[in-house]
């Protein structure tokens, strides 16, 4: 592709845009780290007296509790390493929190995100709720993680104008992720309504839910193989969404993982977990030879593939295509 038909393409960010970009993705994986270590220090420790002696018990988010033994030099360094720990997590993700609510502003201030607000809110809601290893952003709104890692605008509207987001969801972890909703007590539209309580499902496909500004979430699956059940529901929960079989989406789960910080218009910031771009570029060519796709889609298919085949070539070098 020619040097003047890229640049019709792809548009640097500005300088000071891309400095706060790798500002805030700095204090945002900082955030990350804290947070993981916030996490693996949930629960807490106390003495329980019985009988004529003290016990160490250990109690978790769920209520349970589990004896550590009883009050010897060794549990004592035990509780005093714990307790020294969550106090040092609890204040570093406090102080990388407010650092994050100034890097919003400056986000903001800069223009350096312009991925849609509720897209960056959905994925925020997957990450706090620890369910982001199960889904895969898959189609167009993709390119908002390649951009970001690019630095660079990705610059015809109609290769970025869509109104729903694909997520892949990984059977391959199914019995993983109906424990953990279990653990949460919630369905997946329950999830998605915390976000925007006006998502609902449509009546006419029960693996889309559309908000009351016309935004819908796709939830997507490979094609049956193995032991997968099908079809099959998310949740147990009879309102909650069926997941629709997509064709070939067993090679975006196979893909090998890509993931990128990435900056809504108002400023926030959420990881996108999604296929490497020569994956991507490989399955809209693929995408767009198919003979019953849209012919409308097909062209944009292959709009976005061309995009992304440049952005690789002049800023990705690593995912070059074969």
């Amino acid at each position: 592709m020619e040097n003047a038909r890229k640049s019709d393409l792809l548009i640097p960010l500005p300088d000071d845009a891309q400095r706060q970009y790798i500002d805030a993705r700095s204090t945002y994986t900082a955030w990350e780290d804290a947070r993981k270590e916030a996490l693996a220090v949930r629960g807490g420790m106390y003495w329980k007296k019985q009988g004529v002696g003290e016990y160490l018990i250990r109690t978790g988010t769920r209520n349970t509790q589990k004896s550590l033994g009883l009050r010897t030099p060794e549990t004592d360094a035990i509780y005093t390493r714990f307790t020294e720990r969550k106090a040092a997590a609890a204040q570093r993700l406090a102080d990388l929190k407010e650092t994050m609510t100034r890097q919003q502003r400056m986000n903001r201030a800069l223009y350096v995100g312009r991925a849609p607000n509720v897209l960056v809110d959905i994925l925020q809601a997957l990450d706090k709720a620890e369910l982001s290893e199960y889904f895969t952003v898959v189609g167009t709104h993709a390119l908002y993680a390649y951009e970001a890692a690019a630095g660079v605008l990705i610059a015809p509207p109609e290769a970025m104008a869509t109104q729903d987001v694909d997520l892949l969801w990984d059977t391959r972890k199914r019995l993983r992720f109906v424990a953990n909703m279990k653990r949460l007590d919630a369905s997946m539209l329950g999830l998605l309504q915390r976000v925007d309580p006006s998502f609902r499902l449509r009546s006419d496909q029960h693996y889309t839910a559309v908000n009351s500004k016309g935004f819908e979430v796709d939830i997507l699956r490979r094609e049956a193989i193995e032991d997968d059940p099908h079809p099959v529901r998310l949740t147990e929960d009879e309102e909650d969404f069926w997941v629709v079989q997509a064709k070939k989406a067993g090679t975006l789960l196979n893909a090998a993982p890509f993931s990128a910080m990435v900056v809504s218009a108002n400023g926030h910031m959420a990881r996108m977990h999604t296929v490497p771009p020569n994956t991507f570029v490989r399955f809209k060519r693929w995408l767009a030879e198919q003979p019953d796709r849209d012919p409308l889609k097909t062209s944009r298919d292959k709009l976005q593939a061309d995009i992304v085949a440049a952005l690789i070539a002049d800023y990705l070098p690593q995912y070059a295509l074969a």
